[in-house]
């Protein structure tokens, strides 16, 4: 005597490709990854027997799922509603948190605390909590941005980028700005080493002994830094710079210069030097836009990982401590992965002016 017939299950097209793509894809969970890869062997005619041992489940598993998509297709690989308490919040009470916490600001603060939005509302703090979270809302976070108002902000930046997408042949693009005020700082106690389950520590207060600046060309190709501290940061030292920058560029290449409009990089002085040299290209960054230029992101890294922990009893013992990282990071340099174009940009920046300006009717045209 033969089993009980099996019920016929055919796919489309379009289900084919959906039960493929939940079956391979990662990020699928792995319940509706096992019930997609159990339709599909069925649909390729395989018995609920034969299917159970290549997939290493039970056969009353493979029957279950393949009645379910039977009778609902797709959908019928979901998990079913699951019983448990009926909610207490209703949907206006909810609305009225959001509400509160988006258009108003309590008595005595700036922003809503959970505590405070629960004794405002009625609730308990972790309601508060599971209504902020569930629709992303974050009162005690504030980001800072800073847009360029820089009225030839899309074609310095379309000028800027190129060079980092495509930069000239027999050329060098060197970013070029100054780290400036950087204060030699000791501590008041001495810093206590990490220990297990602790980081380490330092006093939180400091004695100050004198500032300098460094002044830096970072070599976009190579990565390759030419740096030079001076006491101040006027027009002179940055002269004296263009002259240390002119005698380590090779005669037979161009200079291409990224920097920004700073008071001392504008300077007659400053003009004159760059007009005797035609081989020297000035590209200037927008007004407020310092991300723009490269070296920023080699000033973020000496700042990390030797100033900002650095322990100084001299303005000279932190410029011996900035030339040796400089010479260990040119030792071996690696160029910043520079990935977004010039129309990316623009296009972030747009989404960000509309998106954070609901009440204006023009469009960002960039």
């Amino acid at each position: 005597m033969g089993g009980r017939r099996l019920p016929a299950l055919k796919l489309s097209d379009g289900e084919w490709s959906e039960l493929k793509a939940l079956a391979s894809r990662r990020k699928t969970g792995q319940a509706l990854a096992l019930r997609a890869r159990i339709v599909l062997a069925c649909a390729q005619g395989a018995e609920n027997r034969a299917v159970a041992a290549q997939l290493a489940v039970d056969k009353d598993t493979v029957g279950k799922w393949r009645r379910r998509f039977i009778e609902h297709r797709i959908d019928g690989l979901l998990d079913a509603p699951r019983s448990g308490a009926p909610r207490t919040i209703e949907d206006a009470r909810i609305e009225a948190v959001i509400v509160k916490t988006l258009e108003s600001t309590p008595k005595n603060a700036t922003h809503w605390s959970s505590r405070g939005m629960a004794k405002a509302s009625g609730l308990s703090i972790s309601s508060v909590q599971r209504i902020w979270r569930a629709f992303g809302l974050q009162p005690h976070r504030l980001e800072t941005f800073k847009l360029s108002t820089d009225p030839e902000f899309v074609a310095k930046v379309r000028d800027v980028v190129g060079l980092y997408v495509s930069p000239p042949e027999h050329a060098i693009v060197l970013c070029v700005d100054e780290k400036s005020q950087i204060q030699a700082l000791d501590r008041s106690q001495p810093m206590l080493p990490m220990r297990p389950g602790q980081p380490a520590r330092m006093s939180h207060d400091y004695k100050r002994h004198g500032t300098t600046s460094l002044f830096a060309a970072l070599d976009i190709a190579t990565g390759h830094v030419i740096g030079k501290c001076f006491a101040r940061h006027r027009a002179a030292e940055f002269r004296k710079f263009l002259d240390e920058i002119e005698a380590n560029v090779p005669h037979r290449l161009d200079v291409h210069l990224v920097m920004d409009n700073y008071a001392t990089h504008k300077t007659p002085r400053i003009r004159n030097w760059l007009a005797k040299r035609p081989r020297w290209h000035v590209h200037l960054t927008p007004t407020s836009a310092s991300w723009l230029n490269q070296v920023e992101r080699f000033f973020a890294l000496i700042t990390e990982r030797k100033i900002r922990r650095g322990i100084y009893r001299s303005v000279a013992a932190l410029r011996a401590d900035i030339r040796s990282f400089l010479e260990q990071h040119n030792a071996d340099p690696r160029p910043f992965k520079w990935t977004k174009s010039a129309d990316h940009i623009l296009a972030s920046i747009g989404r960000f002016c509309l998106r954070n300006t609901p009440f204006t009717t023009k469009r960002a045209n960039f």
